[in-house]
């Protein structure tokens, strides 16, 4: 299980790992082109966090296990929602085998 680490003092968001490494890049390469959004992340009960993101917020992430191998449908598709008003969100990793 990973954790994203935002703000300062940091809140911990714990997120695993496979689906934080694509968070990850996703959200890297928006700060990178300055571009701030909206960030939602949905517990197993229910809640839901909404946080803003911009190049000014601290992030940090880290994880238990290597980089995992990356899912470039399923990051595009987080990156697509990203570019959205409802920002970006955690949707189920799409099954490639079944494409």
């Amino acid at each position: 299980m990973g954790t994203l680490h935002y703000g300062a003092p940091a809140v911990e968001l714990p997120i695993d790992d496979r689906t934080l490494a694509h968070l990850e890049l996703v959200i890297v390469a928006k700060l990178r082109r300055s571009e701030g959004f909206a960030f939602s992340l949905a517990d197993d009960t229910g809640r839901r966090d909404v946080v803003w993101l911009s190049s000014a917020t601290t992030l940090r992430f880290s994880y238990d296990g290597p980089m995992p191998e990356i899912n470039r449908v399923w990051m595009q598709e987080l990156a697509d929602a990203a570019n959205t008003p409802g920002g970006l969100r955690v949707t189920p990793e799409p099954d490639l085998r079944s494409r």
